[in-house]
């Protein structure tokens, strides 16, 4: 079921590209999708990945701080996050994201915390333009880039080509957090 938040997110998308007076074909190109995926993301029937937002903010020249919270960032020189206090958003009941830089304007990365509850769906896989850091705070992954299944734990990390297939899910049936840098 999708919730109240992606809801929102796919309104702020379709305000966006109607804006850009584009059509949905157009915005699916831009994302590399079919105009049937991007609807169901556009219309809030499906999760939209972090991946699309990634592309739709880089493309479309919009922080994805706008897509993700309706906010426009302000901070030019500097942006703090509190422990525990970063905008937060729950895409699934097991991802949340926890963005540390959402007030920060012209961003050159996207740092989160991601949680991942565990469950015994497969890993879901997607892939964005440019690089990714990832950092396992607490728990274990099994991440999957390109077809290479690794298991990080605590303190591992990890920097990949995000254009490649990649996904992730909690390990030992604990949740898990890590830092995610997308650039």
């Amino acid at each position: 079921m999708v919730n109240e938040q992606i809801k929102q997110i796919a309104l702020r998308m379709k305000c966006l590209r109607e804006d850009l007076e584009m059509t949905v074909e157009q915005m699916a190109d831009i994302c590399s999708i079919s105009p049937s995926e991007y609807s169901a993301y556009e219309s809030g029937e499906k999760d939209i990945p972090v991946s699309i937002l990634h592309c739709i903010s880089q493309k479309c020249n919009v922080e994805m701080t706008v897509l993700l919270f309706g906010e426009d960032p302000h901070m030019n020189t500097y942006y703090l996050t509190r422990k525990g206090k970063g905008t937060a958003m729950e895409r699934t009941k097991a991802y949340k994201y926890q963005s540390l830089a959402a007030g920060f304007i012209d961003r050159k990365a996207d740092p989160f915390i991601v949680t991942v509850e565990p469950n015994d769906a497969p890993i879901h896989l997607n892939s964005h333009p440019g690089q990714e850091f990832n950092m396992v705070l607490e728990g274990s992954m099994l991440i999957s880039i390109n077809g290479k299944e690794l298991t990080l734990n605590e303190g591992d990390s990890i920097y990949f080509d995000s254009n490649k297939l990649h996904g992730m899910k909690a390990l030992n049936n604990q949740t898990v957090k890590f830092l995610a840098i997308i650039l």
